[in-house]
């Protein structure tokens, strides 16, 4: 019996020692290549921009350099200039982690983390527009301009029933298309809006938000204990202060941490 007793407790403390810890099994998913690739997009000006030399900085980087140091293996920073070339780039098993808005069309293949950062997504209209509010603007014969892919896009492809939606190819070129082919409503996140509503004249806001944007961090669906680690990073990057610093630093305005 007593041996018996030592072969078991043998064999579970064989096993423990054997099982990887949570952080290795983390580095297994979200590192494979022995580096985290970790997808940016430039299409959102709140969560990446260029520096003066053309690197990319931003709250998202500065999340991914953080999450690599943890993880002690080197950051990757693979760069798009959308975020549904981000999300396409899923399929080619381009990255490890991305930085996307929360949505249920890309939560079929991505694991997201709870949200970091929330952002409002708003209209721009030309200044002699008849609409004035949000509920104009879902209307026959209405022509509404957004960023192909974009989690605005996603979001009003469910909830328009009556307007026709038009895709640039990026959330940075919708103001321009909508002025170029004179059409009705430009949707994007507050902060691009508002700064093209400064940069191009005969245009207002709409300042009534019709939706909020949740900037998450998110994995490939099938990496589960990567998006469990990911998730409790964000959870702790936002209680320590981390991001709202970060977000500072980079001098981003009208966002949310959320709790």
């Amino acid at each position: 019996m007593r041996t018996t007793i030592v072969l078991s407790l043998s064999l579970i403390l064989a096993a423990c020692a054997s099982a990887p810890t949570p952080r290795a099994a983390a580095v297994a998913d979200l590192a494979p290549t022995g580096k985290l690739r970790a997808a940016i997009n430039y299409g959102n000006p709140v969560l990446a921009t260029k520096d003066a030399g053309g690197a990319p900085q931003g709250v998202s980087v500065d999340l991914a350099r953080e999450l690599a140091r943890r993880l002690g293996v080197e950051a990757e920073l693979v760069t798009y200039d959308a975020a549904g070339r981000v999300f396409d780039a899923l399929k080619a098993n381009a990255w490890d982690v991305a930085f996307l808005a929360d949505d249920p069309a890309r939560a079929v293949d991505i694991a997201f983390s709870p949200p970091y950062i929330e952002i409002e997504g708003v209209y721009l209209v030309p200044a002699a527009s008849p609409i004035r509010t949000n509920a104009d603007v879902d209307r026959a014969g209405t022509r509404v301009v957004v960023g192909r892919g974009s989690a605005y896009d996603l979001y009003l492809t469910r909830e328009i029933k009556a307007a026709t939606l038009v895709r640039a190819p990026t959330s940075q070129a919708v103001v321009d298309v909508m002025v170029a082919d004179r059409l009705d409503v430009a949707a994007g996140v507050r902060q691009q809006i508002e700064a093209d509503a400064k940069r191009i004249p005969g245009v207002r806001v709409i300042d009534e938000r019709f939706m909020v944007i949740r900037q998450a961090m998110g994995t490939p669906k099938a990496r589960e204990a990567g998006a469990r680690y990911v998730a409790a990073f964000v959870e702790e990057m936002k209680a320590s202060g981390f991001v709202r610093r970060a977000i500072d630093r980079h001098r981003v305005d009208g966002v949310i941490v959320p709790k």
